[in-house]
């Protein structure tokens, strides 16, 4: 019976970490270039615990957390620092942790005349940070990430920098740093991303899909108050067995 309660005790466990996981996605479900995580758990077989036939007691463990790398929808906002990736890859930023790489394209001016994110953290191209002049207007940004822009009265463009947006061979290798940042693991370099396009005056949402989130918010529910309901019996026949034992004359 001990058995019993130990597995619905780590089922529990998995489900309350799993809650967790689906409350984080529908937290952030307007979280521009937000990616969805999912549970991962695994079979955990006791090398202590036995059944009364000698079998091993089988487990749940949480395993971990695995990202959804699909893109979120686009949304035209018309705003030429708002930008957004067509295809596979990230932006570079520079952060006070080291740089961090993100899908969330909603970028701005410092004072410093730098291309920061909403973070104010600067947006790294190939030269290193972008800077604009006091009175720079009219900036685009092209597919290849080319910023350019005109400088006070002149008719022509001058380049300010190209984004830098890269790639990782493996993403579920990167590691949530923010609401919608990641850092690569010791010893994973990013690589150039090719075939990405830049789409200036876009943004990209988060790709959670609230409606499934929220199911399966009431789900885990469910199945957790099920659990405490089995052990809440297996409780009472014990106690029952205990009242039953100390009614027996001695």
């Amino acid at each position: 019976m001990q058995n019993t309660f130990l597995i619905g005790l780590s089922r529990q466990v998995a489900l309350s970490r799993e809650m967790d996981v689906v409350a984080n996605n529908i937290a952030n479900v307007d979280t521009t270039g937000y990616k969805a995580d999912g549970s991962l758990f695994e079979e955990y077989l006791s090398s202590s615990a036995r059944t009364d036939a000698g079998a091993r007691v089988s487990y749940v463990r949480d395993r971990g957390v695995w990202h959804d790398m699909n893109a979120g929808g686009m949304q035209r906002t018309g705003n030429p620092l708002d930008v957004a990736i067509d295809g596979d890859g990230f932006f570079t930023v520079q952060t006070s942790r080291g740089q961090r790489y993100t899908r969330n394209g909603s970028f701005k001016i410092n004072p410093a005349g730098q291309l920061v994110t909403s973070e104010g953290d600067p947006v790294l191209g190939s030269g290193g940070p972008i800077t604009f002049q006091p009175n720079d207007r009219q900036i685009s940004i092209s597919p290849d990430g080319t910023i350019s822009a005109r400088q006070g009265n002149s008719t022509a463009d001058s380049v300010r920098g190209t984004l830098t947006v890269v790639n990782f061979a493996n993403p579920q290798q990167l590691q949530k740093d923010g609401g919608s940042t990641f850092k690569p693991p010791a010893g994973v370099t990013p690589q150039a991303a090719a075939g990405a396009k830049i789409v200036q005056g876009e943004l990209e949402k988060s790709n959670v899909r609230g409606v499934v989130e929220m199911s399966r918010m009431i789900e885990i529910t469910r199945s957790y108050m099920q659990i405490a309901s089995m052990l809440q019996q297996q409780s009472d026949v014990s106690q029952q067995s205990i009242d039953k034992l100390a009614a027996v004359p001695n």
